[in-house]
C-alpha cells in the first residue's frame, strides 16, 4: 500500500519561505508523474504543481514565480519550494501520486502576521 509522509509546513510570515517534503514508501516514483495540491478553508482541492518523471514540470497560474517542485527519485522523495508566501498560499498541502490517484493526508501551511 502507497504512503505518502509530508512534511515541512508550519506558521510563517508573508514573504517568507518554506520547503515541503512528500515522502513515499510502499511504492517508487519511478517513472510516474508526482504532484502538489492544496485545498483552503471552504475550498476545493486545487492542483499547485506536477512533475513529470522525465522532470517536466507545470505550475497553477497562481504559484508561477514564487514556488518550485523537484523530486529525488533516489530518496522516494517529492520537494516543493515555496517562497514570497502570500496569504492566499494558505491552505493544507498534499503530494499526489498519479500512478495510484493517491493523496497523502497532507502538512498545513499558514501565512499570517
Amino acid at each position: 500500500q502507497v504512503q505518502l509522509v509530508e512534511s515541512g509546513g508550519g506558521l510563517v510570515q508573508p514573504g517568507g519561505s518554506l520547503r515541503l517534503s512528500c515522502a513515499a514508501s510502499g511504492s517508487t516514483i519511478r517513472l510516474t508523474t508526482m504532484g502538489w495540491y492544496r485545498q483552503a478553508p471552504g475550498k476545493q482541492r486545487e492542483l499547485v504543481a506536477l512533475i513529470t518523471s522525465g522532470g517536466s514540470t507545470r505550475y497553477a497560474d497562481s504559484v508561477k514565480g514564487r514556488f518550485g517542485i523537484s523530486r529525488d527519485d533516489s530518496k522516494n522523495t517529492v520537494y516543493l519550494q515555496m517562497n514570497s508566501l502570500k496569504s492566499e498560499d494558505t491552505a493544507v498541502y498534499s503530494c499526489y501520486h498519479s500512478r495510484y490517484n493517491y493523496w497523502g493526508q497532507g502538512t498545513q501551511v499558514t501565512v499570517s502576521s
